[in-house]
């Protein structure tokens, strides 16, 4: 008799669900839409939330082994793993050790093409190389750039500065190995999504005045900005829509222990005194996520400071829809966002 793997069968459960008709969501939902602040939440992403309430998938866990677990499935069963790219893991010199790199390139691109250093989500406590092995794929395959995910270290184990540190060091290390990387001197870029996405910001504003380059572009994908949490999309959003508010607090804690280190520009981007002269930027927030207001006001400093600035808000999505493939769009707004900042990549 085969075996049943019980862990991986919420996972199946609703990627048929997802893969049925409007119906079945419809009988699953049982009430009209959902709309917060003018915009309707879509109803796949509805539909989501309802069966993880029933299926006990959406419950909050406090300790980090089980985060890290919790982000491993959900990303197994959010975005596919696309075939045609080369992979590779390496090793990159870091202020504590060596930090594991994974480097994927598109079969038949460019000889020398753009490097994209891409930091992962997770709330500086989880995620992982193999957390984000499917969007970093996808990210190759749109762009044609060889890009290089970072294992930066995490909290709580490694509180701030460390993940910080290690995000730089990754990027200085791909500057110095052009030759054995095979990608264009001068022209690499930062992306990441959440914390991912706070750590790219650091890294453009870090190397704006330093010994390194600074990214020819910076595409951040629902970033945390500020470490304050007092927009109006905290409150708004506080619970329900996947992140929740005590969720960013917890991760807040296992980041920065002392809360004195809230309003430092490197873990609060947005707080810097001067965003003039930093890279051109992709900025992409979701609808109904708790940092919407703090991505929407990086982006509109940057766009006060002279910074070319590409925003979008996905007004229906939550936060994590990058790595949401399973979607019935999902595979088209990750692609959607992968291609603007190949443009700022090529041009």
């Amino acid at each position: 008799m085969k075996s049943v793997d019980r862990a991986s069968l919420p996972t199946r459960l609703v990627r048929r669900l997802l893969a049925g008709p409007d119906s079945m969501l419809d009988r699953l939902i049982g009430g009209p839409p959902i709309v917060v602040d003018g915009r309707t939440l879509n109803r796949q992403v509805q539909a989501m939330i309802v069966a993880g309430e029933k299926l006990g998938l959406t419950s909050t866990v406090t300790d980090v082994k089980s985060r890290r677990i919790q982000l491993d499935r959900a990303s197994a069963l959010g975005m596919p793993k696309r075939s045609g790219i080369h992979v590779v893991d390496r090793q990159a010199p870091g202020p504590a050790g060596t930090i594991p790199v994974r480097i994927y390139r598109r079969f038949g691109s460019e000889p020398t093409p753009p490097a994209i250093v891409y930091l992962h989500g997770g709330g500086w406590a989880a995620g992982s190389l193999d957390s984000h092995e499917g969007s970093c794929r996808l990210l190759a395959h749109v762009t044609g750039c060889v890009v290089i995910s970072v294992d930066y270290r995490l909290a709580p184990e490694h509180p701030f500065p460390a993940a910080v540190d290690d995000a730089i060091a990754a990027y200085r290390w791909v500057h110095s190995e052009f030759d054995s990387l095979g990608v264009a001197p001068g022209r690499v870029g930062v992306m990441g999504d959440s914390a991912g996405g706070n750590l790219a910001a650091v890294i453009a504003q870090v190397t704006r005045d330093s010994d390194v380059p600074p990214p020819v572009a910076q595409c951040l994908v629902y970033p945390a900005t500020d470490m304050g949490f007092s927009t109006p999309s905290h409150q708004l959003f506080a619970e329900g829509f996947f992140l929740t508010h005590d969720d960013m607090t917890w991760f807040r804690d296992q980041y920065l222990p002392d809360p004195a280190d809230r309003d430092s520009p490197l873990v609060s981007p947005l707080l810097t005194t001067d965003f003039s002269g930093l890279a051109p930027a992709v900025i992409v927030t979701a609808g109904f996520d708790p940092l919407r207001d703090e991505g929407k006001l990086y982006a509109d400093a940057l766009s006060e400071a002279g910074v070319d600035v590409r925003y979008r808000c996905y007004d229906d999505m939550v936060h994590g829809f990058f790595g949401m493939g399973i979607l019935r769009d999902g595979t088209e707004m990750a692609t959607e966002v992968c291609s603007a900042m190949s443009d700022l990549m090529w041009r």
